[in-house]
């Protein structure tokens, strides 16, 4: 049993590690191709930055994907399955569309198709929905057309949920990493606990999509160097669909009815707690479907159309009443964490009521947490070093450096003009830099860059 974990974990690395290097020399490409946009009205970054990220990630899941063909224990899901090549169809097909998307900015209705064409593609090669198992009635065989339209529709709101909450530095990725980690033990489970193969292209599609997001977070969080862009956000919203339908199409209900006793009905309405993780990937959709729900209200609400772009979504709202930019997406890691693995560990513990007041206690702790946005962590001396700058405690001399600096400042007569001075070099400090003004992380080397229309800055999206 721990022979395939280290090969997991084999591949896991290779893709992280992969998506990492890579990450650099893409930045340096999308500055020179000149695919990095001007600044919106409703963007938090202050600075003109390159996208094309996907390119480097796209590069981690076909590394991924070639280890593990040459890996013993994972050489099976190859030989036995069509999925790994279903999934890099789709993903080859919908990872163009999104190149595209990044540096001429293509219009929504061309991804839309692309994206059902890239689901339709994987439907062909056998990554179908062929079953659904619904409490109290059975398992319920699916017709083709109706497999191949919920394969369809599943794709291509799990793509459009994750574009749709890429929305700060980091959050995308994380959410992702999140959600398949979960959805990665939760298949892992089924295969080495019960011994059911079928599940094991799911398990491999999870450690895959997590070394890919770990391999692009050190470049994406803030202050962001790279965006992933629709290139990135809509390949790991699409490999993270194919896990849900890896494990739904392919695992077939008679092998789990084993483990169960009574009916077909019966063992159904009782394993109904081991399918929940079933939807796991659509658990990152919770945060983005609450807030379109909101967005929709509130701008019906003020007169104005449910299409118009603003800045009132979860992560601008967070940032307005005082959180800062890490803060904001470490509470949206934590609402991700606590529902994509508090599925997880009912379907384990079902009949354990203690899950519950887990679950209970840690909503109540992430409430804390949004009341508390002034709240800064500071780590202690001796870890100084090993964490960024911004929790650092500062030094106990610190204080008394700056009075007797003060103080020179004063003996001299230029206390005040030292202060103006100060003052001045933190305003520009925080100013935000405007496009074509290059020296910021070289993000703008390549000279001023024209705005876009308004209508395409409203619609597109990093």
């Amino acid at each position: 049993m721990g022979q395939p974990v280290r090969d997991y974990l084999l591949t896991l690395c290779v893709t992280a590690a992969v998506t990492y290097l890579l990450t650099g020399p893409v930045r340096k490409f999308a500055i020179a191709v000149g695919a990095m946009p001007a600044i919106r009205a409703r963007d938090v970054h202050r600075e003109p930055t390159p996208r094309l990220g996907g390119i480097a990630m796209f590069g981690g899941l076909c590394a991924g994907l070639i280890v593990a063909d040459h890996l013993f224990n994972l050489q099976s899901v190859f030989q036995l399955s069509d999925e790994p090549r279903a999934l890099l169809s789709g993903a080859a097909l919908i990872w163009l569309i999104g190149v595209l998307d990044d540096k001429f900015e293509i219009d929504a209705l061309i991804k839309l198709g692309g994206q059902m064409i890239a689901a339709a593609v994987m439907v062909i090669q056998g990554l179908t929905i062929l079953w659904l198992p619904i409490p109290g009635v059975g398992t319920v065989a699916l017709t083709q057309w109706q497999g191949t339209l919920l394969t369809v529709a599943l794709v291509v709101i799990t793509i459009n949920a994750v574009n749709f909450v890429d929305g700060l530095d980091g959050l995308a990725a994380g959410m992702v990493c999140i959600a398949s980690a979960a959805f990665f033990l939760y298949a892992y489970r089924l295969w080495m606990g019960y011994g059911i193969e079928a599940a094991a292209p799911a398990t491999l599609f999870a450690a895959i999509l997590m070394g890919m997001c770990l391999g692009f977070l050190p470049h994406n969080m803030h202050p962001a160097r790279i965006f992933m862009g629709d290139s990135g956000s809509m390949l790991i919203g699409l490999v993270l669909a194919a896990g849900a339908i890896s494990i739904t199409g392919q695992v077939d209900p008679d092998n789990l009815q084993i483990f169960f006793e009574g009916s077909e009905r019966g063992a159904t309405h009782a394993m109904f707690p081991v399918f929940i993780p079933l939807v796991l990937p659509l658990t990152i959709i919770a945060i983005p479907a609450a807030d379109l729900v909101l967005a929709i209200v509130r701008r019906t609400w003020n007169g104005q159309s449910p299409f118009a772009a603003d800045r009132g979504h979860l992560h601008h709202r967070l940032l307005e009443i005082g959180h800062s930019h890490s803060r904001a997406v470490l509470i949206m890691y934590f609402w991700s964490a606590l529902i994509a693995f508090g599925t997880v560990g009912y379907s384990v513990h079902a009949a354990s009521s203690w899950i519950v007041f887990v679950i209970v206690a840690a909503s109540a702790a992430g409430l804390v947490l949004l009341l508390m946005p002034r709240f800064t962590p500071r780590a202690p001396h001796w870890a100084n070093r090993f964490v960024p700058p911004r929790y650092r405690r500062p030094e106990e001399e610190a204080p008394a450096l700056a009075y007797e600096g003060e103080a020179a400042a004063a003996t001299s007569g230029d206390q005040q003009g030292a202060r103006d001075a100060r003052m001045g070099e933190e305003s520009a400090e925080r100013a935000p830099v405007a496009v074509g003004v290059s020296g910021v992380n070289g993000a703008t080397a390549i000279g001023p860059r024209s705005r876009l229309s308004d209508r395409r800055s409203a619609d597109s999206s990093r």
